[in-house]
C-alpha cells in the first residue's frame, strides 16, 4: 500500500491531464530518470525549493541562464524598475539599444544584432539568413549538436531527442529534410567529402563549438579551424550556436577562446539574465539582409522585451569583470579535481559547464568528442545516480545527456556537497 502522495505528485497528476506530459519541455518530465518531477515553487542563490517544502542545491540553474544564480539581488532590482515602466511595449526603446551596443561593441564578430524571443527562433533566422545570402537551400549540422526544435535542425539532434526511442521527430516534412545534411563530429575527412559531394550546394554549417546538448563534447581546435576553412572554400557561411557557451565561458564565449570568427552566431540563455531571451546576429551586410532594412523578412510581438532586455544588461554588465569568470573557472578545477578517480565516472568540463558520465569504461575512452563515443550504457548508470542525489538534496539536470552548470552563487562548499554526495553513492575514497 502506497503512501500519500507529495504535492509534487498531485500537481504532476493534474498537470499530465492538461498538458502533453504534465511539463512544457520534455526533460522535465523525468523521462531519463524515471520516478515524478519535483514541482518547484522558488530559487534563490545557488538552491531550488519545491512544493513540499524541500530544498535542493542547484547545478541545472535552469539549464544554464543563471549565471549569476536564482533571484539575483541587482537583476532583480533592474527587472522590478523595468516592471513598473511597463512590462511589454511593442514599440522602439532604448533598453535593447544599450545592450545591442554592449554586445556589439565588445564582439567584433557581431556588428549587429537583432533580438528575439528564444534560441530556436534565433537559429531558425540565422538559416534564413544564410539561405538569402548565398541563395543556396542546404544546411550542414552535426550529429548530437541540438540547436532547437525548428523542423530542419531536429535531425539526430540533442537535449530531449538523445532520450527518445526514435533519433528524429515526427511530423518532419520530406522536402525539408532534403535539404540538411548531416556531418560527424571530429572527422574532418569526412567533413571535406560531405562538402566535395555537395559543392556549391550549402548555405551555411551551423555548429556548436562546444557541443553540450549530447553531453559535453570539446572538439579539439584543429577540427573547429577545418571547419571554418571548409566553408569560407566553398563560400557556405560559418554559424556559431552559442546559446550555451556565449558569454558563459567568457565574456566573447567560444568564438573568442577559438579564434573563429563565425558570420553569424546565435544566443540565448546568460544574454537575458535568466529571462526569456534569444539573438543573432554577425557581419553587418549578412545583417543588413534582415527586414526592415533587408528582404529577409523576421518579426516578433515580444522581441526585445525590456525586462529581458534590462535583465540581461545588468548581467552582461556584471560579466565584463573577468574575475567573475576566474572565479567561476576555479570551481569548476575543484569540482574536476575532487571527482578524478571515482569509479564509474567520467567528468568532462570546460570553464563552469561540467557533464557526468556514468560508465565503468567510459575513461578509457576520454575525452569523449562525439554521440558516437559515448558508453551506451551511460543512461542507465546515471538514472541509478540522480535519484540518491534528489534525495540527499543536490539536484541535477533529470538527464544522463545534460550538462551541469555553476554559477556566482556557488560556493566552494557547494562543490564539496556535491562532491561528497557522489563519492558516498560511487563508493570511491574517503566517501
Amino acid at each position: 500500500m502506497s503512501g500519500p502522495q507529495s504535492l509534487s505528485e498531485q500537481l504532476f497528476a493534474r498537470a499530465r491531464r492538461v498538458s502533453p506530459g504534465g511539463v512544457h519541455s520534455p526533460v522535465r518530465a523525468f523521462r531519463g530518470v524515471g520516478g515524478t518531477p519535483r514541482f518547484m515553487s522558488g530559487g534563490c542563490g545557488a538552491y531550488l525549493r519545491d512544493v513540499d517544502g524541500r530544498e535542493y542545491l542547484d547545478f541545472c540553474m535552469a539549464f544554464g541562464p543563471l549565471i549569476l544564480g536564482h533571484a539575483d539581488a541587482e537583476v532583480r532590482s533592474v527587472a522590478e524598475a523595468a516592471l513598473a515602466r511597463g512590462w511589454s511595449l511593442g514599440t522602439a526603446e532604448p533598453y535593447s539599444l544599450e545592450l545591442a551596443e554592449l554586445i556589439t561593441g565588445r564582439l567584433p564578430w557581431v556588428e549587429s544584432i537583432r533580438f528575439v524571443n528564444s534560441g530556436t527562433e534565433a537559429v531558425m533566422s540565422a538559416l534564413r539568413v544564410a539561405r538569402a545570402a548565398t541563395g543556396r537551400a542546404k544546411i550542414l549540422k552535426f550529429e548530437g549538436c541540438y540547436h532547437g526544435h525548428t523542423d530542419s535542425m531536429l535531425l539526430r539532434a540533442g537535449s530531449g531527442l538523445a532520450e527518445a526511442a526514435l533519433p528524429d521527430s515526427a511530423g518532419l516534412p520530406p522536402d525539408i529534410l532534403q535539404d540538411t545534411l548531416v556531418a560527424q563530429l571530429d572527422d574532418a575527412d569526412a567533413l571535406q567529402a560531405l562538402f566535395d559531394r555537395h559543392r556549391g550546394e550549402i548555405a551555411a554549417a551551423i555548429i556548436e563549438p562546444l557541443p553540450a546538448n549530447h553531453g559535453l563534447l570539446p572538439q579539439r581546435p584543429e577540427f573547429l579551424q577545418a571547419l571554418a576553412r571548409v566553408t569560407r572554400a566553398s563560400g557556405a557561411l560559418l554559424i556559431f550556436d552559442e546559446v550555451i557557451s556565449g558569454f558563459r565561458l567568457g565574456f566573447e564565449g567560444y568564438a573568442g577562446i577559438s579564434g573563429i570568427r563565425p558570420d553569424l552566431v546565435t544566443y540565448g540563455k546568460v544574454i537575458g539574465g535568466g529571462f526569456p531571451v534569444g539573438a543573432y546576429g554577425g557581419r553587418r551586410e549578412l545583417m543588413e539582409l534582415v527586414a526592415p532594412a533587408g528582404p529577409v523578412y523576421q518579426a516578433g510581438t515580444l522581441s526585445a522585451n525590456p525586462l529581458a532586455m534590462c535583465a540581461g544588461l545588468a548581467t552582461l554588465r556584471r560579466l565584463e569583470d573577468a574575475r567573475l569568470y576566474g572565479r567561476l573557472e576555479a570551481l569548476g578545477a575543484r569540482l574536476e579535481r575532487s571527482l578524478s578517480g571515482l569509479p564509474g565516472l567520467l567528468v568532462q568540463r570546460v570553464g563552469s559547464i561540467f557533464w557526468l558520465c556514468c560508465s565503468q569504461n567510459a575513461g578509457a575512452a576520454a575525452p569523449l568528442r562525439s554521440p558516437r563515443s559515448v558508453p551506451p550504457e551511460a543512461a542507465k548508470g546515471f538514472a541509478a545516480l540522480f535519484h540518491p542525489l534528489l534525495e540527499r538534496g543536490v539536484y541535477l539536470a533529470p538527464s544522463a545527456f545534460e550538462v551541469g552548470f555553476l554559477s556566482a552563487a556557488h560556493t566552494e562548499a557547494h562543490i564539496d556537497t556535491l562532491t561528497a554526495a557522489l563519492r558516498v553513492q560511487l563508493g570511491g575514497a574517503n566517501a
